[in-house]
């Protein structure tokens, strides 16, 4: 009885420490992907030739998007890292990936200095990011949902948005003491973007020693060595359903996710016609409550399941969409805004709380990492990534409401998989 008490706290301990340590460094990898959207209001005219502000913003969401489009890549290519040679390895090899490019950003000169070769080096460096970002998502959901408890799934599984939110919340907090307390606007423009790529190439350092003392899963040791094909795409094929509910499911919530929390920055700038200060005070705040409801909701799936959760986001994310950005885009209060940001986002985290979780329920061992990473990247790069330029698109168009029937019916999509799929909480293949 002795050795078995003893025994408890030591394994409480060893979870808490995966969990944190897990989730810090994807914390860090989010902060580096998150400034780029932060600060594009501020360097973007410092890599683009001169035009209109929305013309600059266009071209700096169009590479933000293009970033993307390496995610499915990095989905594979560390999916199969993750599930060959173990999940710590490609979280660490991820992160120095995402550093790199963090730092590469930081010190490209503008397009006057170098002319067309500081977008293309922007280009290079948001591929590069892209990848690591793309890699991040699959093998940290993996790892925190197979460290977590069976009864506490959801609740650990959540701290991956929190600490992706987290990561969004250090870029608006570097950029709200930057904007207040260090430097002055022109200075902003001229030099100061560059001190957030900086500081993340920095952070990186702290969260790869804390990733290389992580401890590997059970669930990967278990089974290392058993499968000759694991991490296979060939395998991965073998689980169709699985597959076509990873992307079914992230549809609506990555769109919606990437409305409320990337795009709302610049939508109060552009539409609502707030100051960048304003607009990110509102961002910050909206966001950081945003954070503390993921492990509340995280928890509820704990004891309701994950399916009332998905259909409840998708029921009021297909009613509520239209009238919230309408009435958003037509407030003239920063109070109001806030209030209409903050009910979106609790909408929407009926399935950024346990989307990680679900999805890892879906796929065996052997191909978990793969199928949670590679389907995720691929729909994210192709809806998520592209939702700021299409919002944008629309609005130089001056069809702007139309982007907000593109999201209702990408979220009604997502319901109808919702409703139709089993609730993996009863039907995981973790354990």
């Amino acid at each position: 009885m002795c050795r078995s008490s003893a025994k408890g706290p030591s394994d409480v301990d060893k979870r808490i420490k995966a969990i944190t340590g897990g989730s810090i460094g994807n914390m860090v990898e989010w902060y580096d992907w998150y400034a780029y959207a932060a600060f594009a209001l501020y360097f973007s005219p410092a890599f683009f030739p001169k035009a209109d502000s929305n013309a600059q913003l266009l071209n700096a969401a169009g590479i933000f998007a293009v970033g993307f489009l390496m995610r499915p890549i990095g989905g594979w290519l560390f999916g199969r890292i993750a599930d060959r040679t173990g999940r710590k390895k490609a979280m660490t090899l991820s992160i120095l990936l995402m550093s790199f490019g963090s730092l590469l950003i930081a010190c490209t000169p503008s397009y006057n200095t170098i002319g067309i070769a500081a977008p293309a080096i922007l280009f290079i460096a948001r591929m590069l990011q892209g990848l690591s970002v793309g890699g991040e998502y699959g093998t940290s959901a993996t790892y925190l949902s197979e460290m977590a408890t069976n009864n506490r799934r959801g609740f650990y599984s959540s701290f991956q948005y929190v600490t992706l939110i987290g990561g969004q919340l250090v870029a608006l907090g570097v950029q709200l003491i930057l904007q207040k307390f260090l430097l002055t606007d022109e200075q902003l423009h001229a030099w100061g973007w560059r001190i957030p790529f900086v500081i993340g190439a920095l952070l990186a350092v702290v969260a790869l020693y804390i990733r290389s003392n992580l401890d590997e899963t059970s669930s990967f040791t278990e089974k290392a060595g058993k499968y000759e094909k694991r991490g296979n795409i060939s395998e991965l094929l073998k689980h169709p359903r699985a597959i076509a509910l990873v992307i079914g499911l992230t549809l609506g919530g990555t769109i919606a996710f990437y409305t409320y929390s990337i795009y709302m920055q610049k939508f109060l700038v552009n539409t609502v016609h707030l100051t960048i200060n304003q607009s990110t005070i509102i961002s910050f705040c909206s966001l950081l409550l945003f954070a503390l409801l993921q492990p509340v909701f995280g928890l509820l799936s704990d004891n309701i399941g994950r399916r009332p959760l998905l259909v409840a986001f998708g029921i009021a994310g297909t009613i509520c969409t239209v009238p919230l950005l309408t009435t958003i885009g037509n407030t003239q209060s920063m109070f109001q805004a806030f209030l209409l940001i903050m009910a979106g986002l609790i909408i929407v985290s009926g399935y950024t709380s346990i989307n990680a979780v679900v999805k890892a329920e879906l796929f065996p061992a052997e191909v978990r990492a793969l199928g949670v990473g590679l389907p995720y990247a691929l729909t994210t790069a192709i809806f998520g990534g592209t939702a700021e330029f299409i919002a944008l698109w629309f609005k130089k168009g001056g069809h702007e409401s139309y982007f907000y029937w593109y999201v209702t019916f990408a979220i009604f999509i997502s319901l109808v998989v919702y409703i139709t799929m089993k609730d993996t909480k009863k039907h995981s293949k973790i354990e």
